[in-house]
């Protein structure tokens, strides 16, 4: 079994999942707040001793043509710092409509209250790793 935790990269907020391989699931835990895009990396540092990651998967931003948009860059260089700092395998994840669908998710179980920017980061953030983790299953099971 892996663990693989996932991030929503934002400026001021990153969203942040943990998933597993073996069931293929994912789940939000507590947004990092961040600084121009720089988390307190201690706080990162804690949530990898809790869940001792194997891979790491950075939601990358793209316009839905495909092309690059000025936060991909920035998304980009998170996922560097975050091997860099960690050593950890960084796996980039097209997080197109992410935040859209998490918020109609949340909406749908909660209403407006269900709204707030963490709440939302976290959730995109599971649905990136949860499509990275349908698309590595489908991968492996090709011959």
């Amino acid at each position: 079994m892996s663990v693989i935790i996932g991030f929503d990269f934002g400026t001021h907020s990153i969203g942040v999942a943990v998933g597993q391989t073996i069931t293929g699931s994912a789940q939000p835990i507590a947004a990092l707040r961040a600084k121009e895009g720089q988390p307190e990396w201690s706080a990162v540092e804690k949530i990898f001793r809790e869940w001792q990651p194997q891979r790491l998967v950075v939601g990358l931003p793209l316009n839905m043509d495909g092309t690059e948009q000025p936060l991909t860059d920035l998304a980009r260089k998170f996922a560097n710092r975050l091997h860099g700092r960690f050593g950890l395998p960084v796996d980039l994840q097209d997080e197109r409509l992410t935040t859209v669908a998490a918020r109609e998710e949340l909406f749908a179980s909660g209403g407006y209250k269900q709204l707030s920017k963490g709440k939302v980061d976290s959730a995109a953030a599971q649905l990136i790793l949860q499509d990275y983790l349908s698309s590595a299953e489908s991968q492996s099971k090709q011959p």
